[in-house]
């Protein structure tokens, strides 16, 4: 085992460590979100199938990111779901509870894989680059232990975050608005972009990432409320 003599070893595993605390909130965040309305028993199991896809999604797209992120429109198109993502999640619960659990379950694990898909691409490319510095024969095992550091990190994260929604509704909202800053960051490195208006889109990157952080809540409280008229109207 040279590698773990090795200094680069270690300092690679510490930029694993650091990324995945950094960018693992996300994933926590998406989960948390989608996991809100459902029964306590349901949330847990949620919270762990949800991170489970998320580990095995990067997993997957560890082999093939680097080479997904140049196709053009992908990113176009993942920040168009991650808008309608963010403003999904806003929504309140169907009165009276439409749909027994198992069906409420699957719809907040199907919401957790697209958001995940979406949201790991640049994640899997970060931890890639934090473990390009170490060793070559090292960078397998950075990888798979940078996989499995984002397991307890997820689970943790979104589990404190569900706990704190109860508490606190606004954080829903500020939820949803990173789902749409995130959308928006995301939306100006799309390869399709010209190169003569890349560099100022990406000057104004986060106008765009606030704009789309805005449009998110915009809508989300809009159809929230019409939801919520709707429901009121409706005879019992």
């Amino acid at each position: 085992m040279d590698m773990l003599n090795s200094p680069l070893f270690w300092l690679a595993l510490a930029k694993i460590m650091w990324v995945n605390i950094l960018l693992s909130g996300d994933n926590a965040v998406v989960i948390a979100l989608a996991a809100r309305n459902l029964p306590p028993k349901q949330q847990k199991n949620a919270i762990l199938f949800g991170s489970a896809a998320a580990i095995i999604m990067r997993v997957v797209l560890t082999i093939f990111a680097v080479k997904m992120l140049q196709w053009p429109f992908l990113k176009l198109i993942g920040s168009v779901l991650l808008i309608w993502i963010g403003i999904q999640l806003m929504l309140p619960e169907e009165e009276g509870g439409h749909g027994d659990a198992a069906d409420n379950l699957l719809q907040a694990i199907k919401t957790i894989l697209i958001a995940d898909l979406v949201m790991s691409l640049d994640n899997v490319i970060a931890v890639a680059a934090a473990a390009d510095a170490a060793p070559p024969e090292a960078k397998m095992t950075l990888l798979v232990l940078g996989l499995g550091l984002s397991i307890p990190l997820i689970i943790f994260g979104s589990t404190l975050i569900l706990k704190v929604m109860d508490r606190f509704p606004v954080i829903i909202t500020l939820g949803a608005a990173l789902l749409g800053f995130v959308a928006g960051e995301m939306l100006v490195g799309d390869p399709i972009i010209p190169a003569a208006w890349a560099h100022t889109l990406h000057q104004f990157e986060y106008v765009i990432a606030g704009g789309c952080a805005i449009l998110v809540v915009v809508l989300g409280t809009y159809f929230a409320k019409r939801k919520h008229r709707s429901a009121s109207t409706t005879p019992a």
